[in-house]
């Protein structure tokens, strides 16, 4: 009961890339590069472990971004053709790789470190892939002409990869989909089922992460125009929860969104993020657990598993192990607590 995990990101060594930024860039090349990367996601899953969360990930430590790290292997994709676009439905514009053409893997992105994340834990491990509806979100389309029709392109080359990294033993595949509280009649018309399609003939555990953002100023900016309420996932969490997916990761720590919302998701386990990733402040063990106390007013606890709110690469490396150790400590509190001890 109450298997905690987190949401995926971890921050990079500072021998490996830069300290607490969003693509940060690798400070290695080569095989030493390579080399670092492994030694790197080592060092987190028994970090992970030795916090007490359940189901662990190897931190994205292969990745230098959750969306670009997937779409570097992909075919279809002019890299030298930059497009200004809005990201977010316009919170940040940025020059973006363009699609010209059909989209195509390249060949498998993720299954070498899934396997070597396999070999190093007997825990459950879990993988995360972005959403197709983020991915458009992040890329401009010259060839598709419909975002949906885009989405559904790079559905079938996630679903592609989400196979083989069942295969290498992962147990539980979450696609990252930020967009989901920015188009929510995109959600409706055909962001779902885009997702269905990514998880389609899959036996393992299936997530969708939504979140406001990782804790970096176009964000924050953001969030404070958004008054004193989020009430963003109450227009997308009914059709979320007739969906086929089996788990909801969203933030609860520190967040504006009313937690009755996750009412809402009566037929699904729900990540509920009890760690806030926009803060340098470690939480303590007994703040973590009344995170879940309150979700528990909502959400039976059999079908809670603590989270983060969203990713940590961005933080200090110190910050980030005395969270994960928070959130580990917390939901012990919690289950003796519901064990009468």
């Amino acid at each position: 009961m109450l298997k905690t995990t987190i949401a995926g990101s971890l921050p990079k060594p500072s021998w490996l890339a830069e300290p607490e930024e969003l693509w940060a860039p690798w400070r290695l090349e080569g095989e030493e590069l390579e080399q670092g990367k492994r030694d790197a996601a080592l060092i987190w899953i028994k970090e992970e472990e030795d916090a007490g969360i359940d189901i662990v990930t190897e931190g994205e430590q292969f990745r230098m971004h959750f969306v670009h790290g997937f779409l570097e292997h992909v075919a279809g994709i002019d890299w030298e053709k930059k497009t200004k676009m809005g990201i977010r439905d316009g919170r940040y514009v940025v020059d973006v790789p363009t699609v010209t053409g059909a989209l195509s893997r390249k060949g498998s992105v993720h299954g070498l470190e899934a396997r070597f994340a396999r070999a190093h834990t007997k825990r459950g491990l879990k993988f995360t892939l972005p959403g197709p509806m983020t991915i458009c979100d992040t890329i401009a389309d010259a060839h598709y002409g419909k975002r949906a029709d885009m989405a559904m392109a790079f559905a079938e080359l996630l679903n592609q990869e989400a196979r083989e990294l069942e295969a290498e033993g992962v147990d539980l595949i979450q696609f990252d989909e930020p967009a989901f509280n920015v188009f929510m009649d995109d959600v409706k018309e055909w962001g779902i089922a885009a997702l269905h399609k990514a998880i389609e003939g899959l036996k393992c555990q299936t997530a969708v992460h939504i979140c406001y953002g990782y804790g970096i100023q176009a964000n924050l900016d953001w969030k404070e125009s958004l008054g004193s309420e989020w009430r963003q996932y109450e227009e997308i969490f009914p059709a979320l929860n007739e969906s086929r997916l089996d788990q909801v990761s969203l933030e609860c720590a520190n967040s504006k969104v009313p937690l009755s919302l996750i009412g809402l998701l009566s037929k699904k386990t729900v990540m509920v993020g009890a760690i806030d990733v926009a803060s340098e402040t470690v939480e303590t063990p007994e703040q973590v657990a009344a995170t879940i106390r309150a979700a528990m007013e909502f959400v039976d606890a059999e079908r809670i598993s603590p989270c983060t709110n969203c990713g940590m690469a961005p933080l200090p490396r110190n910050v980030a192990v005395g969270k994960l150790q928070a959130l580990g400590a917390g939901a012990e509190i919690m289950r003796k607590e519901l064990a009468g001890g």
